[in-house]
């Protein structure tokens, strides 16, 4: 069969190619061990070696690549050409395909090997695909190809699509090797050579085909670099909407300076308000400030980063993207007077039992059906009623918001579990300039603390025994106090609350400091607030729980949820798809975590958190809450601090344990996010470890990755740009920071966001338990005789009035119900496994234990949640913590883990 010597040029990734002749004997040997010989066009596998190719002696070439050694044949018999059938997979759009748009239309489609160079014409195979048939949402194209049986493995399709439209392709299927069919799975738009005449690449998911880039098959890596490159672009003009370009950018769009001075907001990011950067548009400079970006109706991302038809049909698509926009001016229509507070407290349960009238608007009929689930109820015989469900939290406790020990336990089984925090030294002092904002030190004293807690305990006891734990936004707040009290309809003050372990696990209020600095020659004013029998105190106590209430809320939403989760979460998905391949394996680890999260946050920026909307308008800080924002990222963000064990230990609220399980022992052991959220930690680092160490078998192969070095230099220089000479930034040089890296990321766009998202509607749905905003100061700053007679005479009504208005309280709780709902198209941690993983065996087996792991929690949560010893989780009237259950159906659950910030 073969002549009496075979040649074989061998080639490696790590060294040069070598010639190996081999007796007739050797290599004809039936059975043998040591170098198993089969005709081309097939594959062998050598022992202990990746995959060996074999090719007739007249196209002899290297074909180093794929991380492992290849073989070709000399002296081979020709064969003849194989015939390739390419099937593409075509979405059927919400606005169904043309057919005479199909007819005659075609998409050109050219074959690259993974072994010969792209550079050579000759080497790509060339087709057109056509329409063959339409059904169940779906087109299908067909090109017959016909490839030489030297052509080697299929790498990648370039695609050019020549209809008049943009289409989404969901597969190619190339049937006819002798292997067997090969799945490539695109899931992206093409837009027509008429807009980028840019060929598309899309690479194979084969089987064993994530390459790192030294292992990048010779046929691939110019299409791999120019992929990059597309992506990348050249940051120069306005971005076009079926671009997929990712660059940065500050934000400087927030504003609207061309319509009006009130609408003017400072640039975020740079040295003087250090902040993450999103993605570039390049939409023209304001004509009243060069600085600031013109405003638009709509924001350019990425085209792949756009929605799903399934997410654009849900609540949040109809909702948030449109629905909101059309349905507040209809609330506001409703309550013409925006500073009317509610009446009563039969008032505020009134939009849950008898719900709002809207006014009736043609272009908007049905978009109350189009709602989440525990939104719009009761639409009948032509009316137009918006009813809220009711929380579980009111539905199980009426006034459970009024109690003292919820509110300490929602600090930590709420939905911002993020700001609890050991108290360490003592006294409490300020770190501000004294000559700005008066005395540093706290008025909450040792003999206060001593006298509530009943002088069971010495405060230094308190203190060694890790017995005292606080709520601090004094620091953070008190620089804008005098700002935001310039602005009518709002108030402000710097806080801390104080709290006490009591032994059963669950913290106990002691006390609320609330302090104004020195203002318009008034010296500073602070007072402290106790919990009290005596029935003004008692009710004053109430108010100041209030503030801190809305202290609570701006920070939660502000900081621990959108600058934290979002905003931080944006440079990596930029970094990763201007410097990671799509065939990079990290790539493919990190894709299903940044799904939807740069469409979510354009639309914040166009609704959420510009000037004078959602947010400046219904929380205490106001026209100045992302500036506010920014002020956190500058004194607290640091990435290594963003993981949750490092997170726990920052706070106080655990201590290194080699000996724990997860490595870390907790402070307050009942503290239902953190106890949950470790054994989750744990779960997605373990496969995040048995991921990397199939691809970095050792730190060599991460330090010499120019693109993993790449993506986590310009995360770190460009997306986090104002904090790139921190120290505290991990160094990417070992298999262990590459892990610690990824887990952090992972956690953060996964559980950190899901704990203090989903659970918005379920705490902030009744917002007497979590209102927004203060709109009056205490009655006992510098009280008048008129306001404490108003107080004696009716403290319940100054509560009312305190709280936000009929229309700042509707806007929020519509805007909670959406924010807290599952898409129909949600995908789950540790659900839904990835093509890629599914493809390689090793993975797959790794995914499939990380599956089995996350079903175990959720049934640890389970049994958890039942247990009566754990009294911060479960009780008579007390909603049991699943924010970080793992799985949910869709609509607004109050639980389920997604694997990205998809919402």
């Amino acid at each position: 069969m073969f002549e009496t010597q075979v040649v074989l040029r061998l080639s490696n990734t790590y060294g040069p190619p070598f010639l190996l002749s081999l007796p007739k004997s050797i290599a004809s040997a039936q059975g043998t061990k040591l170098l198993p010989i089969i005709p081309p066009p097939r594959t062998t596998v050598f022992p202990k070696l990746k995959s060996w190719h074999f090719h007739h002696h007249h196209c002899l070439r290297s074909v180093s690549g794929g991380g492992g050694i290849r073989a070709t044949m000399a002296n081979a018999p020709a064969e003849n050409p194989i015939t390739i059938t390419a099937v593409l997979t075509v979405k059927i759009s919400l606005s169904p395909i043309n057919v005479e748009d199909i007819l005659g239309r075609t998409f050109h489609l050219e074959l690259a090997s993974a072994q010969l160079d792209p550079r050579l014409e000759k080497d790509t195979i060339k087709g057109h695909a056509r329409w063959v048939n339409q059904n169940e949402g779906n087109a299908k194209y067909e090109s017959k190809l016909e490839v030489p049986a030297t052509f080697g493995d299929v790498g990648a399709v370039l695609v050019v699509n020549e209809h008049p439209t943009e289409l989404f392709i969901r597969t190619i299927v190339l049937n006819g090797s002798p292997t067997g069919p090969l799945t490539i799975t695109c899931n992206s738009w093409v837009c027509p050579k008429s807009d980028n005449p840019q060929k598309r690449i899309f690479f194979t998911n084969k089987l064993h085909q994530s390459y790192l880039p030294s292992q990048t098959p010779n046929g691939l890596r110019k299409l791999r670099e120019k992929e990059l490159e597309n992506l990348r672009g050249d940051g120069k003009g306005e971005r076009k909407v079926f671009e997929r370009i990712y660059d940065y950018d500050m934000y400087n769009d927030l504003g609207n300076p061309d319509n009006s001075k009130e609408l003017a907001r400072p640039v975020l990011g740079g040295e003087k308000h250090p902040y993450p950067r999103r993605c570039r548009t390049g939409r023209d400079p304001c004509n009243k400030d060069p600085l600031s970006e013109k405003r638009s109706l709509s924001v350019y991302v990425p085209r792949d980063e756009e929605f799903s038809d399934a997410k654009t049909l849900t609540s949040f698509g109809e909702t948030l993207n449109a629905g909101l926009d059309a349905l507040l001016p209809q609330i506001r229509a409703t309550l013409t007077d925006p500073d009317l507070g509610f009446p009563s407290f039969p008032a505020i349960d009134s939009l849950f039992t008898q719900g709002m009238e809207l006014p009736q608007v043609e272009e908007d009929q049905g978009l109350l059906e189009k709602l989440s689930l525990g939104l719009a109820k009761a639409i009948k015989h032509g009316e137009r009623i918006l009813r809220f469900q009711i929380p579980e939290l009111i539905a199980r406790d009426h006034f459970s918001w009024l109690r003292d020990e919820e509110f300490a336990r929602q600090t930590l089984a709420g939905v911002n579990p993020y700001s609890i925090q050991l108290v360490t030294e003592w006294p409490l002092k300020s770190g501000l300039d004294p000559k700005i904002y008066g005395p540093p030190e706290s008025a909450i004293t040792t003999e206060i603390v001593e006298q509530v807690i009943g002088h069971s305990m010495t405060i230094d006891e308190a203190i060694k025994g890790k017995k005292l734990f606080m709520l601090d936004y004094h620091d953070v707040l008190l620089p804008y106090v005098k700002k935001v009290r310039e602005i009518e309809g709002t108030t402000l003050y710097g806080s801390r609350t104080l709290f006490f372990l009591n032994p059963d696990g669950t913290l106990k209020s002691l006390a609320i400091e609330l302090t104004r600095p020195p203002i318009d020659g008034k010296p500073q004013w602070k007072q402290v607030f106790l919990p009290s029998t005596d029935n003004t105190d008692s009710w004053l106590w109430k108010l100041a729980k209030s503030h801190v209430c809305a202290h609570e809320s701006s920070y939660h939403e502000l900081v621990n949820h959108w600058l934290r989760t979002h905003c931080c979460t944006e440079p990596y998905i930029i970094a990763a798809n201007r410097q990671l391949s799509a065939m990079h394996p990290i790539y493919r680890l990190l894709l299903p975590h940044f799904r939807y999260t740069m469409k979510i946050n354009s639309i914040a920026r166009m609704v959420l958190i510009n000037a004078n909307g959602i947010i400046e308008s219904s929380f205490s800080p106001h026209k100045y809450s992302m500036e506010l924002s920014s002020v956190a990222y500058d004194k607290f963000w640091r990435f290594d601090m963003e993981g949750l064990p490092a997170d726990l230990i920052n706070r106080g609220m655990a201590v290194k344990d080699p000996t724990a399980e997860h490595g870390v022992k907790l402070t307050i052991k009942d503290y239902p996010f953190a106890d949950d959220g470790l054994l989750i930690w744990t779960a997605i680092k373990n496969w995040v470890i048995d991921y990397v160490n199939h691809y970095y078998p050792d730190s060599s192969l991460v330090e010499s990755d120019q693109e993993l070095q790449a993506w986590w230099t310009e995360v770190r220089t460009q997306g986090h740009g104002d904090k790139k000479d921190e120290p505290w930034w991990p160094v990417l040089k070992t298999v262990e920071n590459l892990i610690e890296i990824l887990t952090t990321i992972i956690w953060v766009a996964s559980c950190h966001h899901s704990a203090v998202n989903f659970g918005q509607y379920a705490y902030g749905g009744y917002f007497p338990n979590r209102p927004t905003i203060a709109r009056t100061n205490m009655p006992t700053e510098e009280p008048s005789e008129q306001v404490l007679k108003k107080f004696i005479e009716n403290p319940a009504l100054a509560l009312l009035h305190s709280f936000p208005s009929q229309i700042q309280a509707t806007t929020m709780m519509t805007l909670y119900d959406v924010l807290s709902t599952h898409s129909i198209d949600e995908e789950y941690l540790g659900g839904k496994m990835e093509v890629s993983c599914a493809e390689n065996p090793i993975t797959k087996a790794a995914f499939k234990k990380f599956n089995e792991r996350m079903k175990e929690i959720e049934a640890i949560i389970d049994v958890r949640n039942t247990d009566l010893k754990l009294k911060n989780r479960t009780g008579a009237g007390i909603v049991p913590y699943q924010l970080l259950k793992p799985f949910s159906k869709s609509g607004l659950t109050g639980m389920g883990i997604p694997n990205s910030i998809s919402i």
